[in-house]
């Protein structure tokens, strides 16, 4: 059974699809086992505890030492004996002591279709305005591996999403959220919970 922590910053709607998924079988041979947030007032923790799951909060306010905080982090990350992190809309930076900690067992969704709309400052509603602004037709997300850089680690899953003529940048962060991270996320956490994929020279290698 592959043990899950899940690190948040806000509403958990990423969390909820990854509760959901388990609760239907679409994921099998894993549970989520901590949600960690840098945030107290995350709604994400309040899903976690109506679904019974153990909650954290760490904050860097709490950390003035920045080294501190990477160590107090991991820490929370080893106690929970999670095998997998998935961060699941968490606008924390993961530091280099928890990437080196869980070598290709930390993955993150992406609001785009790398390598599009993405590297640093590209979060949250940002991504949908560049998209918006750029003009592109099709945009997406992307599952992939979490390694020293942003957003440059391995490529599990991506889906794309049309935009159309009209679109907010929330809008289309909505359609993007139900169309393709919902779906992908969980497929991904399947994938890995099932010994599915593998890693080899930089790339995600579907096993047979």
């Amino acid at each position: 059974m592959l043990k899950v922590a899940v690190m948040v910053s806000g509403g958990g709607t990423n969390l909820q699809a990854i509760l959901d998924a388990i609760d239907a079988g679409r994921i099998t041979n894993a549970k989520v086992v901590r949600v960690i947030s840098n945030s107290t007032k995350a709604f994400a923790l309040e899903r976690a505890r109506k679904a019974g799951i153990e909650t954290a909060c760490i904050t860097r306010k709490q950390y003035p030492d920045p080294e501190r905080f990477d160590q107090a982090l991991l820490e929370l990350l080893r106690e929970s004996g999670a095998d997998l992190v998935v961060l699941a809309g968490c606008l924390v930076v993961i530091p280099q002591c928890v990437v080196d900690a869980f070598p290709n067992r930390i993955i993150n969704i992406h609001p785009a279709l790398i390598p599009s709309f993405c590297g640093t400052g590209y979060y949250g509603l940002k991504v949908h305005e560049q998209a918006l602004a750029r003009g592109v037709k099709v945009t997406g997300a992307t599952v992939h591996f979490v390694d020293g850089g942003t957003d440059t680690g391995p490529i599990i899953l991506q889906k794309a999403v049309e935009v159309q003529q009209g679109d907010t940048p929330e809008v289309l962060q909505r359609r993007v959220m139900e169309q393709a991270e919902w779906v992908i996320l969980p497929q991904a956490i399947h994938l890995i919970a099932n010994e599915k994929i593998r890693v080899e020279g930089g790339r995600v290698i579907f096993k047979e």
